[in-house]
């Protein structure tokens, strides 16, 4: 085996390796997907060839259901196989059965869920807890992958979406012992992408809003929620959530804004920071705007840089392209200036705002990011392009 490989059961199911990505086996094979799936939740633990057959084919008839198993457990092996030559061996055979050996270059993106499921039970330091959970939230992007062959598949999935909940829910409980609410408006965001009707998750998020003094937004959030919950299910709120309500209205009749709180909150989040700016489209477009009328008061110069990676027509693929946008914005972020602005204006383009730069100095900027870029990536076969340009006041 060569190099790493990356199974991805969370919300869809894919194999990547080598830059590529293999998203065609549940399509091929959904009952060896289902099988394979099974073995990994058993973390390296035999499962007997009786109770795969339970399992995968009962209240079917299937007349010779141990040929049948034997056919379908060479057949997934082949499909591995074709994505890496070694990597069907996974499916070991054991006495009277099966089970999952990963390999050392084999990643399951389930198995290091449940093992940090593990580890979040038990006492753990903050700090650890939070290194955790943040893997957690990046690792968990949607419930485990299902394709209705399973029996027990259903109740695999709910379990593990009441660990994943329980873990965000200790973990936010910690962030607000120490008052961390935008951390913690943050991880409520990313966990209500997975389960945006857990009433728990949309009240510590309204609660940290008006901890940040965001009554309107909190109460934006409410009318969402409510609205979403009626149509879907038609339930009035919990009293839970009417007494979330009750917080909201008297924080936005009562809310003081504070000169000094304000100041100070901007304060900390700017001296954290370093390098560029990064940001949407929407707000660079509204920086942009901001900059050029100094720029017309001033009479000084901006420079608006675009790096492309990629031409026109590349048969690159999602993998190799985001993989190569990632690293670019690795660099831009190590390499920029503080006062820079930066953007992702397409899939493989970036745009820059380069205040107080001459024509000079950013092409010379310009061509540092292409030798730094080649160096980090020498052997990929992606081409940089950079194209720099005055903008506003004298030229």
């Amino acid at each position: 085996m060569t190099g790493e490989i990356r199974i991805r059961t969370m919300g869809s199911f894919s194999i990547e390796t080598g830059g590529r990505s293999y998203d065609h086996l549940a399509v091929r094979s959904r009952k060896g997907v289902s099988l394979m799936q099974y073995l990994i939740m058993e973390q390296g633990r035999a499962v007997s060839s009786q109770r795969l057959i339970r399992e995968l084919w009962s209240g079917r008839r299937s007349e010779g259901p141990e040929n049948a198993l034997k056919t379908m457990v060479s057949r997934i092996r082949g499909l591995l196989n074709q994505v890496e030559p070694t990597l069907g061996g996974c499916i070991a055979s054991v006495q009277g059965g099966y089970c999952w050996r990963s390999l050392p270059q084999v990643q399951v993106d389930v198995l290091e869920i449940m093992q940090i499921l593990d580890q979040l039970k038990g006492e753990c330091p903050p700090e650890v807890r939070s290194v955790l959970t943040e893997r957690l939230l990046v690792l968990y992007r949607g419930d485990l992958f299902q394709t209705g062959d399973m029996n027990n598949g259903l109740s695999l999935v709910n379990w593990l979406h009441r660990e994943y909940i329980d873990a965000v829910l200790k973990y936010i409980t910690q962030l607000k012992g120490g008052e961390e609410y935008n951390r913690i408006c943050d991880v409520c965001r990313k966990a209500l992408l997975v389960d945006d009707l857990d009433e728990q998750l949309h009240i510590e998020l309204m609660q940290a809003m008006m901890n940040l003094n965001r009554a309107e937004e909190a109460m934006a959030e409410y009318s969402r929620v409510m609205k979403g919950a009626r149509a879907a299910i038609d339930l009035e709120p919990s009293e839970e959530m009417q007494a979330c309500y009750e917080q909201l209205s008297e924080a936005g009749s009562t809310l003081r804004f504070n000169l000094d709180v304000i100041r100070n909150e901007l304060s900390a989040q700017e001296s954290g920071r370093r390098g560029p700016f990064f940001c949407d489209y929407r707000a660079f477009k509204e920086i942009y705007n901001i900059q050029m009328r100094n720029l017309e008061r001033l009479g000084s110069t901006m420079f608006l840089g675009v790096i492309m990676l990629g031409e026109p027509g590349d048969n690159l693929s999602s993998v190799s392209r985001e993989s190569g946008m990632a690293g670019l914005q690795e660099i831009l972020r190590c390499n920029l200036r503080k006062g820079d602005i930066v953007t992702r204006f397409a899939d493989n383009m970036y745009a820059m705002l380069l205040p107080t730069v001459n024509y000079e100095t950013g092409n010379m900027v310009m061509e540092r990011l292409e030798q730094m870029f080649y160096r980090e990536y020498p052997a990929r076969n992606i081409t940089f392009h950079a194209r720099i340009s005055p903008m506003g006041g004298s030229r």
